[in-house]
């Protein structure tokens, strides 16, 4: 993905930096046509991973002639613990604040607890869904989240690709989205994915409510990966790096339905830790191919959440259980150290 490498002229390097080595030197680290940020970090690099297993198989698609490995991030687990979790972990997981990995004894949590936990978050977040954007959601209704920078590869509208199977699925039980996430001032694709997913809102109306929260941030990221029911995740393949989000919904026991791309193809377990859309493998899936895996998964998401809440509540236990007992910040700087920082 060219955005995600910078490259600079090297009569504007040397205009703003002067020159600190010999362009010679420059040129033979970074590229001789212009200064390959991405290069020049390579060949300076002591040590070189990706941050998923994913990512890495794809960089060094990209950089053959580089030894590439791969630590696949985490996120920090206290931080992005909701606080009727934390209590709930407390009580059941002693020592989970110091050693997230503990988390793995989820498993044992009571049913009951987890709904009343859960619930706890749902209200925290359509309280200032209200007060936000003054519509009232349903506490009832599956409550889908989407939230991360706005830009094209996200498809953020993907749901809304067929509006009548849209609508069918919705017949089978009550259904609502939340949406936020800004998009880079230059990026004007991505403004017009908000503008679009607006568009959507306006026309589903009450059908199907749809909201697009303001002001994203952290503690509105905080609400939203433990307030809602299902997070969702639909990058284009194999553009997602890695991802965090979903990681940060497991932490408050929230099943991912996402793309098999970045952290997800290591997180995913059919219909215990989530669902996926789509295969693992990147190769001829259009967007219409991914929104009709989408559909044809909502309905079994739906029917579980509505008809079958000790299963679902079975689920919550195992996304905490596997996915976050593992993908934290404990587990990642710990792969640091021993597989790059001590070699």
């Amino acid at each position: 993905m060219p955005a995600g490498h910078d490259q600079f002229d090297h009569d504007l390097v040397a205009r703003v930096l002067g020159e600190p080595v010999p362009r010679a030197v420059l040129q033979m680290l970074s590229g001789s046509d212009r200064l390959n940020m991405t290069r020049l970090a390579l060949n300076l690099a002591g040590h070189v991973n990706g941050v998923a297993r994913r990512h890495r198989e794809v960089s060094q698609g990209m950089f053959p002639e580089y030894a590439i490995s791969s630590v696949t991030n985490g996120v920090h687990s206290v931080t992005w613990t909701s606080e009727p979790f934390r209590i709930l972990y407390d009580r059941h997981v002693p020592g989970w604040r110091e050693e997230p990995t503990l988390l793995r004894q989820a498993m044992r949590i009571p049913a009951e607890e987890l709904w009343r936990a859960h619930g706890e978050a749902k209200r925290s977040l359509l309280m200032e869904v209200k007060r936000l954007t003054g519509r009232t959601l349903s506490e009832d209704a599956l409550t889908i989240g989407f939230a991360r920078r706005a830009t094209a590869y996200k498809r953020a509208d993907l749901i809304f690709s067929d509006l009548a199977r849209l609508r069918a699925i919705r017949r089978m039980g009550p259904l609502q989205l939340v949406y936020a996430g800004k998009a880079h001032p230059r990026d004007e694709g991505g403004k017009e994915l908000i503008r679009r997913v607006m568009r959507f809102a306006r026309e589903l109306d009450e059908e199907i409510p749809v909201v697009y929260l303001p002001d994203y941030g952290v503690e509105l990221a905080k609400l939203l990966v433990a307030g809602v029911d299902l997070w969702l995740n639909t990058p284009r393949r194999p553009m997602e790096a890695s991802g965090t989000s979903g990681m940060k919904a497991a932490h408050n026991g929230v099943p991912s339905l996402s793309i098999l791309d970045g952290w997800w193809i290591e997180g995913h377990v059919e219909g215990v830790t989530g669902w996926s859309i789509g295969r693992a493998e990147a190769g001829t899936e259009t967007d219409a191919d991914d929104a009709a895996d989408l559909y044809a998964k909502l309905p079994i998401v739906l029917e579980t959440f509505q008809h079958a809440p000790e299963r679902w509540a079975a689920m919550m236990r195992s996304v905490i259980a596997l996915n976050a007992s593992f993908f934290n910040t404990y587990r990642m700087v710990l792969e640091y150290a021993t597989n790059a920082y001590l070699l």
